[in-house]
């Protein structure tokens, strides 16, 4: 992201989230905050219907990831974070109030989203707090999320098993930025985290290749360019590596048969991805 700007790339996801809202009326992620906290005219969120295909990709994946978080309530986690939160709504329509919710992000993007959230009339909950980060000059460690869990800086007691959000940010990040933020999540057995990654355009065939090359030469132009691909077995190996367990990965095959009905998608599919892992 550029200097003294909030992440573009943030609000062109929250677009999507809304969108959703309007064209699928919500059928795959149902989001009530969505539409009023971006600010934008229903009619120019309907004009997006031309980009299904990562509009919903999105909706799964967040779907995708509060299905596992309601599973992780289930089993005891009382703490979620919200790593690079961009617009997320989870912390302001949080269906458990026993659960503590910390958003982590850059400074600029997080007073431009309090600034949205005053213009869109949404309380900011007792049960929640912003931390700031960047997160190419500093680590989730120095949010207080190493060795001693979820501890100093104002983040809770220590040692207790969180559940992390993590959507939108993996592509973003340098593989070194990616290790420390994962390594400072595995630093606590129980820590729980759900993200998102992307295979390499090159992996793609020719007409959705030039498609993504043709979006990363955007982002990259508004200073937010994507530096980490991952292939499925790579993201498995960083996460074995750091005694992560229980996982799933869900693919363009599992997402479009979890989700959307279509179990005639091949396996091999090449394509953004969502993961859930524990650390055992």
């Amino acid at each position: 992201m550029k200097t003294g700007q909030p992440s573009r790339t943030a609000y062109q996801a929250a677009r999507y989230r809304a969108a959703h809202q309007l064209l699928e009326r919500g059928s795959i992620f149902p989001d009530p905050i969505a539409v009023p906290l971006l600010g934008e005219s229903e009619e120019t969120l309907l004009a997006d219907e031309a980009r299904r295909g990562m509009r919903l990709f999105i909706a799964a994946r967040h779907r995708f990831a509060e299905d596992h978080l309601a599973a992780a309530v289930r089993r005891g986690v009382t703490r979620v974070v919200v790593l690079g939160a961009g617009l997320d709504t989870f912390a302001y329509r949080n269906p458990y109030p026993e659960i503590e919710v910390i958003e982590i992000d850059h400074p600029e993007t997080q007073a431009w989203k309090r600034s949205r959230l005053e213009a869109a009339g949404v309380t900011i909950p007792a049960n929640m707090r912003y931390v700031g980060i960047d997160f190419e000059r500093e680590s989730l460690g120095d949010a207080g999320l190493g060795e001693s869990g979820l501890g100093e800086s104002g983040l809770g007691e220590s040692g207790l098993a969180g559940f992390f959000l993590w959507m939108g940010v993996v592509p973003y990040l340098t593989p070194e930025a990616f290790a420390q933020s994962l390594d400072a999540i595995a630093a606590t057995p129980g820590n729980e985290v759900v993200f998102d990654y992307a295979q390499s355009p090159e992996r793609m065939p020719a007409e959705r290749r030039a498609w993504l090359e043709a979006r990363a030469a955007r982002v990259a132009k508004i200073g937010e360019p994507w530096l980490t691909f991952f292939e499925p077995e790579e993201i498995a190996a960083e996460l074995h590596g750091r005694g992560f367990g229980e996982i799933e990965d869900l693919g363009p095959s599992g997402l479009a048969a979890r989700f959307f009905g279509r179990p005639d998608v091949p396996a091999e599919t090449p394509g953004g991805h969502v993961l859930h892992a524990r650390k055992l």
